[in-house]
C-alpha cells in the first residue's frame, strides 16, 4: 500500500521492483488480490497489465488503520496509546515537537471541557 500511495497506481512489477525484500510476483499479485478484495485497491487494465490504485486517501487509510490499532493493542485507550508512542519516540522529540504537541493536548483539553466532559 505505501507504494501505491507514494505512486497513486502501479503495475504488480512494479510494485515487486520497488520492494526493498521482494516476495516471489506471485506473493505480490496474491496480496494485492486479496486488497481488491477487501476494497483496498482497485485494478483497470493497460495494455497487457493490470495498474493497480488505492480507493481511499492516505489519510483515511491513516485514521483506519490508527482506530484498528487503538482497539487491538490498547484496548481502545488514547492515553496507552500515546504513552507506548512517547515511549518508542520520546528520544527523537525536538523541543518544538514537544510545544506542538503540548498546546494539541491543551486544545483537546478545550474541547473536552466545551463538550462537558
Amino acid at each position: 500500500m505505501d507504494i501505491l500511495y507514494q505512486r497513486g497506481r502501479a503495475s504488480a512489477s512494479e510494485i515487486l521492483a520497488a520492494l526493498p525484500d521482494p516476495p516471489s510476483y506471485s506473493a505480490v499479485r496474491a496480496k494485492l488480490r486479496v486488497l481488491e478484495e477487501k476494497g483496498h485497491v482497485r485494478h483497470e487494465a493497460e495494455s497487457l497489465h493490470y495498474v493497480y490504485a488505492p480507493t481511499t486517501g492516505r489519510d483515511t487509510a491513516r485514521r483506519s488503520a490508527l482506530r484498528h490499532m487503538l482497539a487491538t493493542f490498547f484496548d481502545g485507550s488514547v492515553e496507552q496509546t500515546v504513552a507506548a508512542l512517547l515511549d518508542v519516540a520520546a528520544a527523537d522529540l525536538s523541543q518544538q515537537d514537544l510545544d506542538r504537541l503540548g498546546r494539541m493536548i491543551e486544545e483537546a483539553r478545550r474541547e473536552a471541557q466545551e463538550k462537558g466532559n
